[in-house]
């Protein structure tokens, strides 16, 4: 596992905890509007903290944070994700996992072990044709259905997730609420054109957090727990 970043502390990253946030360098999906497509191919990543060194601070951190989140790139990838959300957990930590969804198995691992407090999950696009699109890669849908699923099931405190980037229009978002009504919480985030994103992404037309503003009353008629990100 190559740990591509370390924020050492965020009050908004897991709601209500004071946590850190690690980013597992490594993703199976290349969306063009994310600001982390870095971190992509983790070869070509130079590592941030070694793991020996993370696990050092974290003991080091005790008491003073709650919490840590675990993102990417997506962790899930890693076959040692496991190993090290065990240790975490050992220290007393809570463990947040932000995923993509893509690998079903290894999620429903993770939850049934009962190794995650909180789940962040991706959806890009309404669960069709739609999806590879967004997620830049030929991927079926049919693995983040079975994501989805298995949430529900769990139990535990989770959310969805939708940024709202170029190509993803009012009516995906329309078809999307009625795929995500029974959400806990499915939150919809403004795309912003940061420098990690593909330069012709950063140049394509989107909706602004005034028209997702404006749709989200909309929204929550079909998915009453739709909201809007800051």
């Amino acid at each position: 596992m190559k740990i591509a970043g370390l924020q050492r502390v965020t009050l908004i990253d897991y709601p209500g905890v004071v946590a850190a946030s690690i980013f597992v360098a490594g993703c199976n999906l290349a969306c063009g509007y994310c600001h982390n497509r870095w971190m992509i191919d983790a070869d070509r990543v130079t590592e941030a903290i070694s793991l020996e060194e993370l696990l050092a601070w974290l003991e080091t951190r005790r008491g003073l944070l709650d919490g840590v989140c675990i993102s990417g790139g997506e962790p899930t990838l890693d076959p040692g994700l496991p190993d090290l959300i065990r240790l975490i957990r050992e220290m007393g930590y809570l463990v947040k996992l932000d995923t993509n969804g893509t690998f079903p198995q290894r999620l429903e691992a993770l939850l049934g072990e009962g190794l995650i407090d909180y789940v962040a999950m991706d959806i890009k696009a309404p669960l069709d044709g739609r999806y590879a699109g967004m997620a830049g890669v030929a991927i079926s849908p049919e693995p983040v259905r079975r994501s989805m699923a298995a949430l529900a099931k769990w139990g535990g405190a989770y959310e969805l997730r939708t940024t709202v980037g170029p190509g993803l229009g009012e009516k995906d978002l329309v078809d999307m609420a009625a795929e995500l009504a029974d959400a806990p919480r499915w939150i919809l985030q403004p795309f912003e054109a940061s420098d990690g994103v593909l330069e012709s992404v950063r140049q394509a037309a989107h909706l602004t957090a005034e028209d997702l503003e404006a749709l989200l009353p909309r929204l929550q008629a079909v998915a009453p727990r739709a909201e809007l990100r800051d």
